[in-house]
Parts: structure tokens; sequence; C-alpha cells
């Protein structure tokens, strides 16, 4: 049967709730403290506007006129639309660019001589500096307070803003461009060459297939299903209550190893582990394949064995050995082992679509047209000319403020590396919530003297690694391999591109609008956001140091680094080689994530089930129990939105979710 197209009223539907969404994220999670309206690549917004339109208006639209009714990929368009935007409002983006380009005056960060030292370096209108805009930014507006949203949109001194955002958005855009470019590229190889599990998309794919055949309603009502959402319902009815009615007796959801462990010794790796219960990334878990989910939470446990054999072996490894980094959570040396262990899965993942590879770029110099359909919101060609086009406008914009030509291009092709492998990590292994150890900037700092990285680029570099390619709990590239996946068997295939690119440029307008608004109300210092100003602020201060204090390269760095990717080319080499082959090589990059804290156990329990299911009750009880696992994710979905309604009223609120 041919797919009904994807209609214009989809796309309507999709900016608007886009609109709404992004223009209450920056009031909803940093001002109220509320859940996340993302807070990961399984986001609260998109499963909220997932089940109003199969619960609510579907039906509403049905009984208006049958042919009204959204069909599956226009549901699946509206998903990913509010996917990719959400994000972007908050950690995505906006929770620190604001703050990344005007801590540099208002914190004065590094003294006289490193301001001295970089002013002139920059265009003009780079970075804000009149000191009165600054300080209603930080202090927020005199009068604000008592002025109604509008009042404060309106005194907004946008002229002044000007400058700064055609400078940022054109190097966003540029950012944005080349993402969508390299998904692109790789979107063909991952869904249909390497046949590669989305695990992150199977509820909503799973609804939207019921809803399809008419079928939803017995779903939801199947016992499985209704056993799985009555855990999560009953655990966070109880804990909620207990968040605003201490008398109500609560379930634990968080267990401390601490008590349990020593602190010395073999096992001292393990002494601030700590047990989360999260049903939903059980659910995850389960829907993942045995073999990753086995592979990240058994790499996460024996990464915690290495402090206790580096001990027993009389190592004792200086904090100072690892120098001055910039990873959001890299705290020891061995943990650089990352460097070299996300490198070498990169050339895994090329050599993995090399046959792709070569045909996409015969098809591009040789004018020979690809061998097959394409899969994915975009074909391989123009994908790799748009990539191309974005990392070209992205090294001459850099380059244009100040940056060489070699730190640059060095520079972007660390990140995007990165920020591919990271994507495969969290599309493949089913990680709603990632974050990354290390820093793209911490390789170069570890092989490389300070004294040769020009300050220009050393300081330009940092900011544009902390505003678009450090953290990950909500960046935009697994978002648009989820898009990507979601469009296939679309038609057009355009209109769904063309869907996901207005996503992005509506969100990232109105969350600048919305953020802006919320800072100039109540003042960045007033907020309840410590986190995006100290983070920042820290980034500076470290450019500062490193400018004042160079570093010479650091052996311990570079030895761990090639331990990475010695121990990552063998998992690789055994993964594809052997049938046998036990672990997945994704495993061995969250061994050190802060991520992985909060999600081993889930993934634990998610692993066991799964085994147990398929060894003994096979295929078809499998898809019988799978209902089960996916009733725990719709079930936290559902508590998360319930309480986050409720915090809307009250002075705390209670998080179902990780923040």
């Amino acid at each position: 049967m041919k797919e009904a197209p994807v209609r214009w009223r989809a796309w309507l539907i999709g900016i608007a709730l886009v609109i709404l969404s992004c223009g209450f994220t920056p009031y909803n999670n940093i001002k109220l403290l509320n859940s996340p309206v993302a807070g990961g690549h399984f986001p609260l917004a998109s499963f909220a506007c997932l089940l109003l339109l199969l619960l609510a208006i579907n039906p509403l639209l049905s009984a208006l006129r049958t042919s009204w009714r959204l069909h599956l990929h226009e549901i699946l368009l509206i998903w990913s639309m509010v996917t990719v935007a959400t994000g972007i409002a908050y950690t995505g983006l906006m929770r620190t660019f604001i703050i990344n380009i005007t801590t540099w005056e208002w914190m004065q960060t590094g003294g006289g001589h490193f301001r001295q030292t970089l002013t002139p370096l920059f265009p003009d209108s780079l970075f804000p500096r009149d000191p009165q805009i600054l300080n209603d930014l930080y202090r927020g507006m005199e009068g604000a307070l008592d002025l109604g949203w509008w009042d404060v949109f309106w005194r907004i001194p946008w002229g002044y803003w000007t400058g700064p955002l055609i400078w940022w958005f054109l190097f966003i855009a540029l950012v944005y461009m080349a993402m969508v470019g390299m998904v692109g590229v790789f979107s063909h190889q991952w869904i249909e060459n390497e046949k590669m599990n989305f695990p992150l998309l199977r509820v909503p794919e799973v609804l939207c297939e019921e809803a399809e055949k008419g079928t939803l309603w017995s779903f939801l009502l199947h016992r499985y299903f209704l056993v799985g959402m009555t855990i999560p319902f009953c655990l966070h009815l109880l804990n909620g209550l207990n968040t605003y009615f201490p008398q109500v007796p609560q379930i634990p959801t968080l267990i401390l190893a601490q008590p349990y462990i020593p602190k010395e010794g073999l096992l001292s790796g393990f002494y601030k582990l700590k047990i989360h219960i999260y049903p939903a990334f059980i659910g995850f878990a389960f829907l993942a394949s045995k073999q990753v989910s086995f592979s990240l939470w058994s790499f996460f446990l024996l990464g915690g064995l290495l402090p206790g054999l580096l001990q027993l072996f009389g190592w004792q490894l200086p904090a100072a050995a690892l120098g001055t980094t910039f990873g959001p959570v890299i705290s020891k040396v061995e943990e650089m082992q990352m460097v070299g262990a996300f490198a070498v899965f990169f050339l895994f993942i090329l050599w993995l679509a090399r046959e792709h590879l070569r045909l996409l770029f015969r098809s591009v110099f040789k004018g020979k047209p690809p061998v097959d359909e394409h899969h994915g919101f975009m074909a391989p060609r123009p994908a790799l000319l748009l990539f191309s086009a974005g990392f070209s406008g992205m090294v001459c914009w850099l380059i244009l403020c100040g940056m060489d030509f070699f730190a640059t291009v060095s520079f972007l092709c660390i990140s995007f590396m990165l920020q591919l492998v990271a994507s495969r990590l969290i599309c493949q292994g089913g990680l709603p919530y990632f974050t990354l150890v290390l820093a793209p900037s911490d390789g170069f700092l570890a092989f490389l003297d300070t004294r040769l990285i020009a300050p220009a680029s050393l300081y330009l570099g940092i900011i544009v690694q902390k505003m678009t390619f450090l953290d990950l709990r909500e960046s935009l590239m697994p978002s648009l391999f989820h898009s990507s996946k979601l469009s296939d068997g679309s038609t057009p295939r355009s209109r769904f591109l063309l869907g996901i690119v207005t996503a992005v440029a509506v969100g990232l307008a109105v969350s600048f609008v919305s953020m802006l608004v919320l800072y100039y109300k109540f003042g960045i210092n007033s907020l309840p956001d410590e986190w995006a100003v100290e983070t920042t602020r820290r980034v500076h201060e470290n450019v500062g140091n490193l400018l004042n204090h160079p570093e010479e390269p650091k052996s311990w760095s570079m030895l761990f680094t090639i331990v990475g990717g010695v121990v990552m080319a063998v998992l690789a080499l055994g993964y594809h080689l052997f049938i046998w082959w036990p672990v997945h090589p994704i495993g061995y990059l969250v061994t050190y994530s802060s991520a992985m804290q909060i999600l081993w156990f889930g993934f634990f329990v998610g692993w066991l089930c799964n085994t147990l299911v398929l060894r003994y009750g096979g295929v078809t009880l499998f898809r019988e129990v799978r209902r089960l696992f996916i009733g725990l994710v719709v079930g936290d979905m559902v508590m998360a939105m319930a309480w986050l309604i409720v915090g809307l009223f009250t002075p705390v609120s209670y998080h179902v979710l990780p923040l």
C-alpha cells in the first residue's frame, strides 16, 4: 500500500508546537526548576505532543472528516520537529549561549592583560561590551519584575543585539548545516547497510503504527502494557506526594553503595557507586540489542576496577598529571583513554561505510548516479555538498574572527568526529541521556605545547566548543539521525526535511527571544541556574590560566590516549571478525561517562530481562512482553508530564527523570 503524502497541515501543527515548546522551555527549566521540557534524546515535550495527537487531535479530526486525520509519517514528522527544536532551547545551545558571549566582559576573566591581549583580535560586534546592557542582563532590567512579559520584550534594546546575533547566528547556521549534511551522508549506511537498531524510536513508532492500524486502544489496554505502566505510576505517585507531603511514604529510587564498599583497595573505584532506578531506562535497555545493552553496563563496571588496579601496582597518578582540561566531567588522567577510543572508533565507522563512501565520492567526482535509492531524509550526494559548504563556511568564519587556519581545521575535524561517534553511541545504544567525558580541545592540549597555539585561536575555539560541541544531553545531531530514520518511507521526502530545517530555524529564533526576555526580567545572577554561570566562567578562567601559564605536552595523558586507542582497535576487530564476540565496542566509549552512573543499573536490568525472555520464551513471547517495557517508558513519561503540570503551581517540583 502506497504511503499517503505528508501534507502541509502537519508542518503547520509542528511549527505551532515548536513555538509553544521553545517559548515555554527557558521559564519552565530555569525559573521554575521543573522537569526539563526536553531533558535528553527522548524529549518529554515530544512525547506529550505525540500523546496529544494520538489520543485527542486525531480522534477529533476523524470524527469531523476521515481525510483530515493525520497519518503515520505526519505524526512522526511533528515528533521530529519538536525533538530537534526543544534541545536548542536549553542545554543544546541556549542555556549557555548568551552567558558565553557576555562572560568575557562581565566577569573580566583572566585579568587586564588577558583582555588587552585578546580585545584587538576580534570584531567589535562579536562580543557585547556595553556595561549598562550587561548590567541589565545579569542583574535584571530596572522595574522588570513588575512588568508583564510583553512589556519586558518591548523594552529590550534589540538594536544593540543585532551585531552579535548576525555574527553568531551565521556561525550556528553553518554548524547546523554541516550537521544536517553529515547526517545525510551516513543515514543510508546506518539504516540500510548496517540495519542499525534505534531503540529510542521504538516507542513512538509502535504507538503510531498501532494508531495507523486502528488498534491503539487495544494495545494500551493489553494486560502487559497496563502492568508496565502501573509500576512507574505507583512509584512516582508515592514519591511525588512525598515531595509535597512528607508524611506519605516513599519508595527509594537511589541506593548508595558507599556503606558496602571499602575506600581503599581493588574495589575503591566503586566507593561512590550509585544505583538509580528509572523504569523508562529499563524499558529502553530492553528494546536495545542484547549485545549493546550488555556492553554498556559491563564496561562501566569494568572501568570502576581500574583505579583499584592502579593502586595495587603502586601507581599514584596526581591530578596535576591531567593538566588543564575542558571536558564536562573528566577528573582523572586514566580517563584520557577516551581520546584514543573515540578516534579509533571514528575510523571504524568510516571503514564500515567504505563502500558507501566510495560510491558517494564516485557519484560526486565522476558524475555517476548512486546505485540504490537512498534511505533517510536527504540523498547522500547533496548531503556531502551541504556538509562541505557548512564546514568551509565555519572555517572562513573562524579565520575571519582571528583563528589560525591549521588550528581551525583541526579543531572542527575533531569536533565533528566526536559528534558522529557520540551520535552513533546514542542512536545505537538507546541512551536517552548522555554526557561526554572530554572536550574536543583536550586532545590538542594533551599533545601540544600551548605556547604553539595563538591566543585568539585558543580562546575562540574554547568558546565555540562550549557553545555548540560540548554538552550532548540535548544535542542536535543525534536527534537529526533519529529524524532521518523516521522519515524513511515518507513522501515527499523533501517535505519531511523542510519540516526539520524549519523547526531548527524557528526553534533557534524563539528560544533566543524567550531566554533573553527571561534574563532581562529576572537577571542571570538571580536565576537558579548556577551550573550554567559557573561552568562558563570556569572555561574562561582556564583559558586565561593557559595564556598566562602555558603547559607542555603531558606524558601520562598521551600514554592513556594510546592505551585507549589500542583497546578500541582490539574491540572493533573482534566485533567485526568473530561472530561469537560477546561485547560491542561502543560499550567502551561510555566507561567514564557520568550518564552511565545513572543508566548502568537500568541497562543491567533491561539486558537481563531481554536475555531471559528470549532464551525461555522465544521471539513470540518477546513481542508480547515488549508491551510491558513500552508501558514502563510511557508510564514514566506520563507521570513526568503530570508532575510538571503540578510544578507550574507549586514552589517545589518533583522530578521523575534526571536533570
